[in-house]
């Protein structure tokens, strides 16, 4: 039985392995449960366990206080990935962060808990991780080549950061001239017009309000030839289904872009259907998964990731992939 404690009014296990927590909602189905352990061994720290945290989506915000509290009080507890609640989580608990990175405060997120001498910190890593998978799919001066746009649908922590990310590109041709982003309700579509307003930008940001999928294919057949249809909903993953219908055409040499690896993934078969009929190129989520988790790694454990170490570590999870 598990020793616990309470501190501040927070029930604290106290553990006897050092802990690295991934808060999610299905995060036992992840494949980082079967890559973390080969990462481990990589880095020579096999000691460290993964243990996921499942939480509700839009969950009560004392669920999420409970899991900061956990990492925040208990010494082996070294930190979490966050995933889903990135946006939740950190308006739920800001205050009992000691620090919280540029991107954190602007994204109103965090997706990495860490600790360092002693002070709770918060990062939100999508910036980097959105931009290294994007800048890996795309290259350089896409924008500028193609004249494409970039249709995203979901407003949450990924779709925010990838804005971000696009917005702060210096050269010209890597940035779209239009933006569009969809999203179910409107209070995540007033944050993300909220962060844009206080930068400059030359992109031109739409945001619209919808939930029918016809709407959105009528929105998708606006896009020029060359544009990016990103999913960022969680449906296909977190809930069922996709934003779009089978009916909805993608556009003309387009990319389509499924931030999820895993579960249904109707948007991507979608997508996948088209490929010779619309000359699309389909990407999943898994070049994503791999910047973000090992981001973090590095953040919680305080290692350097440099290009070399990365590219062991996504040589040890291909074999999980496959």
């Amino acid at each position: 039985m598990a020793e616990t404690r309470t501190v501040s009014g927070y029930t604290i296990v106290t553990k006897t392995t050092p802990t690295f927590y991934f808060i999610g909602v299905t995060t036992g189905k992840s494949s980082i449960m079967k890559v973390f352990p080969l990462w481990m061994r990589e880095l020579g720290r096999p000691e460290i366990v993964i243990e996921g945290v499942d939480l509700k989506i839009h969950d009560e915000p004392q669920a999420y206080r409970q899991a900061v509290a956990q990492i925040k009080y208990d010494p082996l507890s070294l930190g979490a990935l966050v995933t889903t609640h990135k946006i939740d989580l950190f308006q739920a608990a800001r205050d009992m962060f000691d620090y919280a990175d540029p991107y954190a405060q602007i994204c109103g997120e965090v997706s990495c808990i860490s600790k360092r001498n002693g002070q709770l910190e918060g990062h939100a890593k999508d910036p980097i991780t959105a931009g290294l998978s994007l800048d890996a799919i795309i290259g350089k001066d896409y924008f500028g080549r193609t004249g494409g746009h970039v249709l995203c649908f979901g407003a949450g922590g990924s779709a925010v950061a990838t804005l971000l990310h696009l917005i702060n590109k210096p050269d010209a041709a890597d940035r779209p001239r239009r933006f569009i982003v969809v999203n179910r309700s409107q209070g995540r579509l007033d944050s993300m017009k909220a962060m844009v307003e206080q930068l400059k930008t030359d992109i031109e940001v739409e945001y619209i309000c919808n939930q029918d999928p016809v709407r959105n294919d009528a929105i998708m057949a606006t896009l020029p030839p060359y544009s990016i249809v990103i999913n960022a909903t969680g449906m296909g993953k977190d809930i069922p289904g996709s934003p779009i219908t089978d009916a909805g055409l993608f556009p003309l040499n387009g990319i389509a872009w499924e931030f999820n690896y895993r579960g249904e993934l109707d948007f991507m078969h979608q997508a996948l259907a088209q490929v010779e009929s619309r000359n699309i190129r389909v990407e999943d989520g898994w070049l994503y998964f791999l910047h973000g988790w090992t981001q973090v790694v590095a953040q919680v454990l305080h290692i350097d990731l440099d290009d070399a170490l990365f590219q062991r570590l996504a040589a040890a999870a291909e074999s999980v992939r496959k």
